[in-house]
């Protein structure tokens, strides 16, 4: 899970809210709104950091509070999220992100800029997501699902090849600070879409630097 920077809203969400017996199911303009969530989470879940696309059918638009628990949040668009279809279909065990979540709440919100989600986060070597929030961290199982073994073998499969990188360079010697800060660019730089599960590599760079500063 990563910090989300929201942008402005849709237009036609903001038009839509105007209107009298404004609700999120008669909002028909929704190709925008995914387009829009999308682009500011640069293409990644906002739970799992797993690939997201707006085509219809391919994401989900995650009501962070629910349509049903907080009415008035419906149309709100800090509460909105791009969510992946989280196994959709499949048994229960298999779901995570919003599909497992449904009418749950969560603690925090990965797009609230003062729940600082990033800080709250942690990763194990076999991929395990943690926190040292206890609430939250019993969340991220039984809200989330987001330590399914399908989850946490992609986290490592990142978190291994930032490994494989550090090890080779080693063997050159002790790695500069600049090395890790060029290395953390390449993962969070520029504009347009992510890897996914990069906020796992990120963690760990962000770890070895902080050592280093130490």
């Amino acid at each position: 899970m990563r910090a989300i920077k929201k942008g402005v809203e849709p237009a036609s969400l903001t038009a839509h809210r105007s209107m009298s017996y404004s609700y999120y199911d008669n909002y028909k303009e929704k190709d925008e709104l995914r387009d829009a969530l999308v682009k500011e989470q640069r293409g990644l879940c906002c739970y799992c950091m797993g690939r997201i696309s707006s085509e219809w059918g391919t994401m989900k638009v995650e009501h962070w509070r629910s349509q049903k628990g907080y009415p008035c949040k419906q149309l709100d668009y800090s509460n909105l999220l791009g969510a992946c279809l989280g196994g959709k279909g499949q048994k229960k065990r298999f779901q995570h992100c919003d599909t497992y979540k449904k009418k749950k709440n969560l603690r925090w919100n990965p797009a609230d800029p003062t729940h600082d989600i990033e800080t709250l986060l942690l990763y194990t070597a076999d991929g395990s997501i943690e926190s040292d929030d206890a609430v939250f961290n019993t969340q991220l199982n039984e809200v989330l699902n987001l330590n399914l073994s399908l989850l946490m073998t992609q986290r490592k499969l990142v978190l291994d090849a930032i490994l494989e990188w550090w090890e080779h360079e080693k063997k050159q010697g002790p790695v500069p600070r600049e090395k890790f800060e060029q290395k953390r660019d390449q993962w969070t730089g520029g504009e347009g879409t992510l890897q996914p599960y990069c906020q796992v590599v990120v963690w760990w760079l962000d770890q070895r630097l902080k050592r280093m500063t130490a």
